[in-house]
């Protein structure tokens, strides 16, 4: 049976979306991945759709989503993404291991859209990197 697991970020707009498609697409006969956020910002960052379509992760059909719409349900393990969810957590939910795992919110990147994009990229990659080690050992 697949485990369940839930990214948790503070807009659900950039990072934690990542970790979900990361974990569908890669872990997929394991782990059962959603997200959601603290304080949704209401979309999916069209960069971060496009450097998961880099590695051919289809994200373009996710939606921003509460956490209060998961409340209830069972998890295995809920994966906080940036500090602010992770302070605000214990607020939403109390079923499953609760995990922090930090990285940087690319969506406050400046510069050129390449230097942006590079900034989603390294992100990317480091959720890909540490979040899928985590749950492979988990």
């Amino acid at each position: 049976m697949k485990k369940r697991v839930l990214f948790l970020c503070t807009g659900n707009s950039c990072r934690s979306h990542m970790a979900e498609g990361l974990t569908n697409h890669y872990l997929g006969e394991q782990w059962d991945a959603v997200s959601a956020g603290t304080v949704p910002a209401g979309y999916v960052h069209p960069l971060a759709i496009r450097v998961l379509a880099e590695l051919g992760v289809d994200i373009s059909q996710h939606t921003s989503k509460t956490a209060v719409s998961f409340r209830g349900q069972q998890f295995d393990l809920v994966v906080t993404v940036c500090d602010d969810a992770a302070e605000n957590c214990p607020l939403w939910l109390g079923q499953g291991r609760v995990v922090h795992i930090s990285f940087p919110d690319p969506a406050k990147a400046v510069g050129t859209e390449e230097e942006k994009t590079a900034v989603f990229r390294q992100v990317r990659d480091d959720i890909r990197e540490r979040v899928l080690t985590y749950l492979q050992n988990w």
